[in-house]
């Protein structure tokens, strides 16, 4: 069994032309990424097949599990074409968008999306090309809206369109996204991430098709996704802080707010939570991080993201491995500061009144008062493993399981080392693996002690109702 790492935060590198092969992969694995995202905007399914399948043939080699995420592309709402393939809008200027598919000129385009029309009001922002153009709808139809350029510039073909205060009726799946879920799922992957959430429902339709082969982390880029977090945090098993669209319809100021609410919320509701998008941006053509991106990266370290996430910087950057060890060395680095526990702490959730919450809280203050090397957690569906993260306790929390599929889905929770192993069936053989485990994975000694938490009758999914404290002797360490 291969040593496990002893950083807490988790990263996930995004998976690209320049990081698809099994030795690079595995050299990003090495600097310190624990999971993989696979991006289905790009490319096709025989070319992610061959992607995961090296995904996995690195998770036999270095003894880990690892996750996969399948991240769908979601709707993409874009302007139409121009006949000369771009017009300069100007301050001041009446602009109309409309249904009509005739190349557009400098005073109209196509904007083929009739859901759009049909959620705007006169006065309704629309921002393209990323927020860098400003528009407002002075008078509109179901098929078309005068608006206003309140900030202009040049506006090319195809450029993206985002209507920041409204609710587009609309699935957060496309077709295209059902074929990529379809695909991802036959693949085994481990996490679905889903784009344009706008609402609690968007995530139950996912749920639903899913029927949980995978778990399903929502992606919070609309201002009507942050408005519904907690229900939509209901729903989903995790969610991703997609910063990049969420800046686009958000004012800039706000977005580092946001940021800490929606991990805060997901951190008190025991949902794994993602810090996303160009944390070190950079890094993609520079051998270097500036220092604000360092800093960026270490805020959402401190504000206790369970993971934090690298896009362009590992999937067609430059420097990938210099840009995962980078986050690396910042999250060590944090996670070592003499007040970071105490800040996780701060904001732990108050536990419900069950016998698995309470075992679950009372490990983290035993293990604090007999000073334990670590706490082992027993699951068969991970329950019992997010309750123990949950409590952000200041050891390791090892988590042993006889399901492959759960020991992947937790290796992206915050302070989880998972291994798979065969289930037990006796207390006396739970106690024995535990202490053997411990040791082999290099996170307790002779002579320390360790804190056990499991559900009896074993395999009983979710009953945690077992807490213990177990003496490491010498004969564990010569086993």
């Amino acid at each position: 069994m291969s040593i496990i790492r002893h950083r807490r935060t988790r990263i996930l590198a995004t998976l690209g032309p320049v990081t698809s092969s099994q030795a690079m992969i595995k050299a990003l694995f090495e600097a310190g990424a624990d999971i993989f995202r696979v991006n289905m905007s790009h490319g096709n399914h025989a070319d992610k097949a061959t992607l995961i399948a090296n995904i996995r043939a690195v998770e036999e080699m270095v003894e880990r599990p690892i996750a996969i995420l399948a991240d769908l592309q979601g709707p993409k709402l874009r302007v139409g074409a121009f006949k000369n393939g771009s017009v300069t809008l100007k301050d001041g200027q009446n602009f109309i968008f409309d249904l009509n598919e005739a190349l557009g000129d400098e005073t109209r385009v196509q904007l083929p999306h009739k859901e759009i029309f049909e959620a705007m009001d006169d006065g309704t922002n629309l921002l393209l090309d990323d927020g860098k153009l400003r528009l407002q709808v002075k008078s509109h139809t179901s098929s078309s809206a005068i608006c206003e350029v309140i900030v202009g510039g040049l506006l090319s073909n195809s450029k993206g369109v985002n209507v920041p205060n409204a609710v587009l009726p609309m699935s957060a799946l496309t077709a295209k996204d059902r074929k990529d879920l379809d695909f991802a799922l036959s693949q085994n992957v481990d996490w679905i991430a889903l784009s344009f959430v706008q609402r609690p429902s968007d995530v139950a339709e996912v749920k639903k098709i899913v029927k949980g082969r995978a778990s399903v982390m929502a992606k919070i880029e609309k201002p009507a996704a942050v408005d519904a977090l907690g229900e939509i945090l209901d729903h989903a098993d995790g969610v991703m802080v997609a910063r990049g669209d969420l800046g686009v319809e958000e004012p800039a100021e706000n977005v580092p707010g946001i940021q800490r609410q929606i991990i805060r919320k997901a951190r008190r509701m025991g949902k794994p939570v993602v810090v996303a998008t160009q944390m070190l941006e950079s890094m993609i053509v520079a051998p270097v991080p500036t220092r604000a991106e360092v800093s960026d990266v270490a805020t959402a370290v401190r504000d206790g993201a369970d993971a934090i996430m690298l896009s362009a910087e590992s999937a067609v950057g430059d420097y990938p491995e210099e840009s995962v060890s980078v986050m690396n060395r910042v999250a060590n680095k944090v996670e070592q500061e003499a007040d970071y526990m105490a800040g996780t702490m701060e904001e732990r959730m108050n536990a419900n009144a069950t016998t698995e919450d309470a075992i679950s809280a009372a490990a983290r203050q035993v293990a604090k008062t007999v000073k334990a090397a670590a706490i082992v957690t027993f699951t068969t569906s991970g329950a019992t493993a997010l309750r123990a993260a949950r409590e952000r306790p200041s050891v390791p929390i090892l988590v042993l399981t006889p399901k492959l599929e759960v020991a992947r889905r937790l290796s992206i929770v915050w302070g989880l080392h998972t291994v798979h192993t065969r289930d037990v069936e006796a207390f006396e053989e739970m106690i024995g693996k535990s202490k053997r485990m411990a040791v082999r994975s290099g996170i307790a000694s002779a002579g320390e002690r360790i804190v056990i938490t499991a559900g009896v009758p074993f395999g009983t999914p979710g009953a945690t109702n077992v807490l213990h404290i177990a003496w490491i002797s010498g004969q564990e360490v010569m086993d």
